[in-house]
């Protein structure tokens, strides 16, 4: 718990109305939902260079201090704030690059509310917001020996600048040769429990006492360069990245038969008979796992690994001579201190007025109809483009400053 800060309290102990509301002083927000006020800006009580998050308690009067997740932004001179769905904010950070202006706090999303289970008490999360939507994730499981490595290995070779891997993380020491960052993240193992409970990674497991696992932001980073992220995970890791907020393709590679996988792990003659059995019998539960609960979208049977290949490609969308469209947005100059908000449906309008960079009869439209994602990952989907109030018609619901 908090005191209230001296510029604010009496202010905010008045009436607010349910749903969007903003009052501002100095380079602080007010948004109020139900009984529950959050005030956003300043600085945070653990790092003064990002932007703090507190809530008042209406029917109690009392400050608390939320736990925040997520990448925090970074303190600017100023900020708007508009509540969508009443579950997040969208906070536009003023004097910033439009790439890096746009960022959604949630309040209420079945993300925050499973953390408030874990934690035991008030939790909001940062997402930043992303311009543009890229390619589902893809989630590849099968039995050793199914062929896996193979098909994907045929996708890389036909499409090298398309797909992109996860890099996983470890509390394991590193190997002779192997490249933190680029190998595997390595990691302590308190950090990585703490971020576990954090919900910033999509699945996890132990493996003879060390912790394996893929977070979120590894496969943010994929999508950031612009590639499409393959996982190659067990079904268990896949069970797992389903029930996250990841959208992916889930794709199950079987063999014809278990006779058939038995024969092909054999033909590797490159393990004892004790850990030919043991995968047979990993294998035995995946396969059954993987056909009856529902868990993939897809599932391939790899007979001929040429027909399968082209069955993969054909679940993927990728024909003979596939281009990836780019879309282009305004250009991206800093989006001024001084600005004007207003909101009409799922759409956010941005009013620079008159300045350095733009006529004063231009507006920005940022339409959020298509979101994707969230926190504790990136919230994709954003649509940005140049309006003019004067000849093009937009209804706006409310004014914001």
């Amino acid at each position: 718990m908090g005191e209230a800060p001296a510029f604010f309290a009496d202010s905010l102990l008045g009436d607010f109305p349910n749903g969007v509301d903003l009052k501002s002083k100095g380079h602080k927000t007010a948004i109020c939902i139900g009984s529950k006020i959050y005030v956003i800006g300043g600085a945070d009580h653990e790092s003064t260079a990002v932007i703090g998050v507190q809530i008042f308690e209406k029917s109690s009067g009392e400050w608390i201090n939320p736990t925040v997740l997520g990448t925090k932004p970074k303190v600017s001179n100023g900020h708007s704030a508009v509540l969508l769905n009443g579950d997040r904010i969208l906070v536009i950070k003023g004097n910033s690059k439009f790439d890096g202006c746009f960022w959604f706090l949630e309040v209420g999303t079945p993300f925050i509310r499973e953390q408030e289970k874990t934690h035991g008490n008030e939790v909001v999360a940062w997402s930043k917001g992303v311009l543009g939507n890229v390619e589902k994730p893809i989630v590849i499981s099968g039995p050793s020996g199914v062929g896996k490595g193979t098909l994907i290995s045929e996708l890389m070779k036909e499409f090298p600048s398309m797909f992109g891997f996860s890099v996983s993380h470890t509390t394991r020491a590193p190997r002779e040769k192997e490249q933190k960052g680029f190998h595997y993240h390595f990691s302590d193992r308190s950090v990585m429990e703490r971020e576990i409970k954090d919900g910033k990674f999509l699945e996890f497991a132990s493996v003879h006492g060390n912790l394996y696992g893929t977070s979120v932001e590894a496969v943010e980073v994929v999508a950031d360069a612009g590639k499409r992220c393959i996982l190659d995970i067990d079904v268990q890791g896949a069970r797992s990245v389903r029930a996250s907020s990841l959208d992916a393709i889930f794709i199950f590679i079987s063999p014809p038969s278990f006779e058939e996988l038995e024969k092909r792990l054999r033909a590797r003659a490159t393990e004892t008979e004790e850990q030919i059995q043991k995968r047979l019998r990993n294998a035995r539960a995946e396969l059954e796992q993987g056909k009856s609960s529902g868990l993939f979208d897809h599932i391939l049977v790899n007979d001929d690994l040429e027909s399968c290949y082209e069955n993969l490609k054909n679940i993927l969308g990728l024909t003979e001579g596939v281009k990836t469209a780019h879309k282009t947005y305004p250009e991206l100059v800093d989006l001024p201190v001084e600005h004007l908000v207003s909101k009409t449906d799922q759409k956010i309008l941005i009013n620079c007025g008159a300045g350095e960079y733009q006529k004063a009869d231009n507006m920005y439209v940022l339409d959020l109809s298509l979101l994707k994602g969230g926190a504790p990952g990136r919230t994709r989907g954003l649509n940005l483009f140049v309006t003019n109030p004067s000849t093009d018609r937009v209804n706006v619901d409310n004014q914001l400053s």
